[in-house]
């Protein structure tokens, strides 16, 4: 069983759309375990105070490095790696969500405000990790897109893991284009190589077609492909 423990202002957001469709189905066959920690739970004042003004001026507020080291410390099991969601953080792909899947569990710090005590950070060896080039209100929502990236690697998870194969990414282009019935639909057509039958015609017609849609709308991935 896969594990994934979060670490939120918000609790009542968990599971959300991660209890639904296949995620749901496999979440009831213990494929994968979801944990939730309430980080105002472990602070101490009769306010609950969890974030505090930043030391040399500045805009927005900060989470208390007291209390969610004492949120994490009471939490987190030995040797787990723990992931701070974090524009400033190495970029999340494909590749590192394999990587992740193939972990027993991984706990996840949804950051809030304008972010955390850097000192949080550097004593709890928490890694940074950003989805993309973009500020977001809280980590929660980049949570459901890093969990729903891992957790459709998990064996069972999927109905036909075969298809995981063949999605973007997998081989370092974008996917080829998909059709399927009405073979005709407002006078366009499925294009006459997929009814052909021809499974290698099929298969070179789906490669030239990823080749082609990553060069023109993905450089960066198209230089990487040459170079492999």
């Amino acid at each position: 069983m896969w594990k994934v423990q979060v670490f939120t202002l918000y609790p009542e957001t968990f599971p959300g759309p991660l209890n639904k469709g296949i995620f749901g189905k496999a979440l009831s066959n213990k494929i994968w375990n979801l944990e939730v920690v309430n980080i105002r739970d472990y602070a101490e004042d009769r306010h609950k105070t969890v974030d505090d003004t930043p030391f040399g001026g500045g805009s927005g507020m900060l989470l208390r490095p007291d209390v969610l080291a004492k949120s994490i410390d009471q939490n987190l099991r030995n040797g787990e790696r723990i992931v701070y969601l974090s524009p400033r953080g190495k970029k999340f792909d494909q590749k590192l969500a394999k990587e992740l899947s193939k972990e027993k569990s991984i706990n996840l710090v949804c950051g809030h405000f304008e972010g955390v005590d850097e000192r949080i950070l550097n004593t709890r060896n928490i890694e940074e990790i950003s989805i993309g080039d973009f500020i977001l209100s809280g980590g929660e929502t980049a949570a459901f897109v890093f969990i729903d990236s891992i957790l459709r690697l998990l064996p069972g998870v999927l109905g036909n893991d075969q298809s995981k194969n063949d999605e973007s990414f997998e081989n370092g282009l974008l996917e080829y284009p998909q059709y399927t019935k009405p073979q005709i639909w407002e006078e366009k057509c499925v294009p006459e190589v997929l009814l052909s039958g021809d499974h290698a015609k099929i298969k070179d017609w789906r490669l030239s077609q990823s080749e082609a849609i990553t060069r023109d709308r993905r450089p960066d991935l198209w230089q990487k492909y040459k170079k492999n």
